[in-house]
């Protein structure tokens, strides 16, 4: 299969202004990100979407593939889209799917980005994403850290900040010890007919109650697959996130 592998970036996040050109160890964000995902043996060709020149600029600088998409975008999948549709336009139906790796998991490992197109290549399914065994009990009723719930079919039923399932038979510091609870890793992978559907779906209450734009496909009858790896990741949501990385390395 041919996958295309999409890091969408943007500047300008409310919690972390330029979070994409943040360094790690002398590194942008941005390029550790890029780098990760060009060492993927199923990523077909990797390029950054951003709607900022500043993104733009440390891209080429570090030599990686940028492209300029429009700054209207609320999510990362309508920019993610807009970016398909160009590269589309010049090779109709060359991409069999669309992965979508956030800007700000800086240490996802190739394998697990492998695992995530294996999983989308298979026939029946329409989006793929990862999950994660949660181990502590702070990780578990930390409302960044997004749960999610999938039947034995591996199909998610459903996100959440909160934990899910509530355990009514034990106190609560006993819970991710004793029941098996699942973050999410932000990675998804996207048929090409799905990713244009999704993309012009207006968002829904479930969503906007959460915050989570992956509950507007749920809520309009969209399946999400999930696989489970076992390697540990760690998303940049605000500075003090990137501050206590520094300080253990």
């Amino acid at each position: 299969m041919n996958i295309l592998g999409i890091i969408p970036a943007r500047y300008a996040s409310s919690r972390f202004p330029g979070k994409p050109l943040a360094l790690i160890n002398g590194k942008s964000m941005i390029q550790r990100v890029y780098e990760q995902v060009s060492r993927s043996k199923s990523i077909s060709k990797a390029v950054v979407a951003t709607d900022d020149d500043r993104i733009v600029d440390a891209v080429i600088n570090f030599g990686g593939e940028v492209m300029s998409t429009s700054a209207e975008h609320t999510n990362g999948t309508s920019r993610c889209f807009e970016l398909y549709k160009k590269l589309n336009s010049g090779k109709p139906g060359f991409y069999d799917a669309i992965v979508n790796i956030q800007g700000d998991e800086p240490f996802i490992e190739p394998s697990q980005i492998d695992m995530l197109c294996r999983l989308i290549s298979k026939k029946n399914t329409q989006i793929a994403t990862l999950a994660k065994k949660i181990s502590t009990t702070d990780e578990l009723f930390n409302p960044n850290v997004v749960k999610l719930v999938f039947g034995l079919n591996k199909n998610v039923l459903y996100f959440s900040r909160n934990p899910i399932p509530f355990n009514r038979s034990m106190e609560k510091d006993g819970w991710a010890e004793n029941i098996d609870y699942y973050k999410h890793i932000g990675i998804y992978g996207f048929k090409p007919e799905i990713l244009d559907e999704i993309s012009h779906l207006d968002p829904s209450k479930l969503e906007k109650a959460e915050n989570l734009e992956q509950l507007r496909w749920l809520e309009n009858g969209y399946q999400i697959k999930a696989d489970i790896t076992v390697i540990e990741t760690i998303g940049i949501d605000r500075p003090e996130d990137l501050r206590k990385l520094i300080n253990k390395s």
